[in-house]
């Protein structure tokens, strides 16, 4: 008899261990579900906001390679941990990419805010150029593309814009765009105006925690004629682990 029990107890761990091994197999073989580089992203939205298609809500996880949508009067922040984060704007859209070097993204429509600290890389790709962050320094700036082309204003560090040939370096607290706009436009006065949405705000600190984390606060005032500025409230979002 007793020697039954003893005999149906160890079929019993052995199949709790075949299964468990089983199931830890399946998910480390599935990189949609633990992201192609085992990195994920924390997501803090206000109002309507999707994540591949999906609707989203503040706690998701975002996983490499994802399109997030920000609805009109929407927004959505994207905490990276250690990488650094990337707002999005109201009526954006945007893939985002990233692994333990860097994050590069595709702005189809809207505006972003892009933050990261010392040696990680940025890269803002939009239909009429690039947006590359200098990697040996922290960097916070913003790309607008609702003009009809690529516009780049940089609050710290320095950031490349490239469009066609033409390769323009934006150092803080100035802007420039791709190509021309047309006389008379909003893009020509943000041009022209300068950073005075930035420069009449309180100056940006990007603070570096130890062990590599990121604490971004951008703080700016707001322009009455909509210029291009960091205006408006950041939401600081638990990097993730």
């Amino acid at each position: 008899m007793i020697s039954r029990t003893w005999s149906r107890k160890s079929v019993a761990f052995c199949l709790a261990v075949a299964v468990l091994s089983v199931y830890s197999m399946v998910v480390l073989a599935t990189p949609g579900q633990l992201g192609q580089t085992g990195t994920s992203g924390e997501l803090s939205v206000s109002g309507q906001v999707t994540v591949n298609g999906q609707n989203a809500i503040s706690g998701a996880t975002v996983f490499t390679d994802s399109t997030v949508t920000t609805a009109k009067g929407s927004s959505a922040v994207v905490s990276l941990g250690k990488l650094g984060r990337v707002e999005l704007l109201p009526g954006t859209t945007m893939k985002i990419s990233f692994n333990e070097s860097g994050i590069t993204t595709m702005l189809e429509t809207g505006r972003t805010r892009v933050s990261v600290p010392a040696g990680i890389s940025a890269v803002v790709n939009t239909k009429d150029g690039s947006v590359i962050a200098d990697n040996t320094q922290a960097d916070a700036f913003m790309v607008d593309t609702e003009c009809g082309n690529t516009i780049v204003a940089t609050q710290v560090g320095s950031v490349e814009l490239r469009a066609g040939s033409a390769v323009k370096q934006i150092a803080a607290g100035s802007q420039d765009m791709a190509g021309q706009a047309a006389p008379g436009t909003r893009c020509t006065r943000l041009k022209t105006e300068g950073m005075r949405g930035i420069g009449g705000g309180a100056l940006a600190a990007l603070l570096l925690a130890a062990g590599g984390a990121i604490a971004a606060a951008i703080l700016a005032g707001r322009s009455e004629n909509n210029d291009l500025n960091f205006g408006g409230t950041v939401t600081v979002v638990s990097p993730t682990k």
